[in-house]
């Protein structure tokens, strides 16, 4: 049994303990319910280098911390939140079991699939959601470039499962524009897990309409027009207990802004230009997709105020021709963007083809800010006939090969 030792100095007297104290050799303390009655008890726990289990404190910790977002949320100061003691209970899902994923974005798209297609059925749905989101941003940390080109060719592969594609390029999509909103640190989080849940409603439909060529159905009308409800509740069956993120997948389609808490918009704003962004850019059985610069006017011609603001700082913060969607160059060549530039309009782009879809003998790096090689104009994916190898990609950018496992 592994043993971690308490924070005795954020406990309050009198408050029953949610958990059993022990010391470090695994002999009890003080049991679940008892409390700490005064200053001198307090010392002689330290003096005993009072532990709880490791499931304990894990769980506690996460209790802890939802009482700090909270906190945080509502405005209160850091010599405030300094002062807060360790809360006297812990929900059930504190408790969920650890999972973790080591993979790459792939690996990480297919547990998402999982618990997306499994919806109210799904086992553990809670903390394989919470390892989603601890690896997309380890990977996304690790090179935002290597990230947005890996998950937009996915986008175009229907075959991997359009939902959970969706939900992760909608989160980094989130991510990327919250930073450049100045969004506080402590809400990125809750957003990031909003986008990967919002269509929890409706991902079986989701995945099926992206294949179908048929419209939508009077029955798959009916999902979508329910789906951010149905996932709320959904989240809220399985433990939710952040009443942020649940409102976020509850109202993602919700344009009244006078509707829901102010301290919520502009995560609303910024979830809902994303997942707009996104489903523009993917193509359906019916049509083809919109290249990132059509997707971009089309969201900053229909939008206004603060929303144009949010669409003008997500186009700017992933650029007009995101790493992994094609181009067209000047001197003819198709290519791949690999890496964002120093402007929207100006990625470093990989040459893979001739301008009648013909292999070069070599992947060639190439600069859009010279005038022999500026982009003429993007490229659907569906008129790519050739499988662009992402290692090559990753050489002629001069990348290592990704590591097997990220810390």
């Amino acid at each position: 049994m592994n043993y971690v030792p308490i924070p005795i100095d954020r406990i309050e007297f009198g408050k029953p303990l949610p958990i059993n104290v022990w010391d470090q050799k695994g002999n009890l303390l003080l049991r679940k319910g008892q409390s700490i009655r005064s200053e001198q008890h307090r010392e002689a726990l330290q003096a005993h280098q009072a532990c709880a289990t490791e499931i304990d404190f894990k769980a506690w910790q996460r209790s802890y911390d939802r009482l700090v977002y909270t906190l945080l949320r509502q405005g209160a100061s850091v010599a405030q939140i300094a002062k807060a003691s360790m809360p006297d209970t812990i929900a059930d899902a504190d408790y969920a079991a650890s999972h973790d994923i080591h993979g790459d974005w792939l690996d990480v798209q297919e547990v998402l699939t999982v618990v997306l297609s499994q919806g109210a059925s799904a086992t553990h749905p809670l903390e394989r959601i919470d390892a989603v989101a601890r690896r997309a941003m380890q990977l996304l940390e690790a090179d935002i470039d290597d990230s947005l080109f890996t998950l937009f060719q996915a986008l175009s592969d229907v075959s991997l499962g359009y939902s959970a594609t969706h939900a992760l390029l909608a989160a980094v999509l989130c991510e990327l524009t919250a930073r450049r909103l100045a969004v506080p640190d402590f809400v990125r989080p809750v957003l990031f897990l909003a986008a990967l849940t919002m269509n929890i409603g409706m991902a079986k439909e989701q995945d099926k309409l992206a294949r179908q060529s048929a419209p939508p159905s009077r029955a798959q009308r009916q999902v979508i027009r329910d789906h951010a409800q149905a996932g709320a509740a959904m989240l809220r069956n399985f433990g939710v207990a952040n009443e942020d993120w649940i409102e976020l997948v509850g109202m993602h389609h919700e344009t009244d802004e006078t509707l829901g808490l102010a301290r919520n918009l502009e995560c609303r704003r910024i979830l809902r230009c994303a997942d707009g962004f996104v489903a523009k850019i993917a193509a359906r059985a019916t049509r083809l997709g919109l290249s990132a610069l059509g997707a971009a006017k089309a969201v900053l011609v229909s939008a206004t105020g603060p929303q144009a603001r949010v669409g003008s700082a997500l186009a700017t913060a992933v650029s007009f021709y995101p790493p992994g969607t094609y181009v067209a160059l000047a001197n003819g060549e198709i290519a791949v963007s690999a890496q964002r530039g120093v402007a929207a309009n100006t990625p470093m782009v990989v040459s893979a083809m001739h301008a009648d879809g013909m292999p070069l003998g070599h992947y060639l790096l190439r600069d859009t800010s010279l005038s022999e090689f500026a982009i003429r104009s993007p490229v659907s994916p569906q008129r790519i006939r050739l499988k662009i190898s992402a290692p090559q990609v990753r050489k002629a950018l001069g990348k290592p090969p990704p590591r097997a496992s990220l810390p």
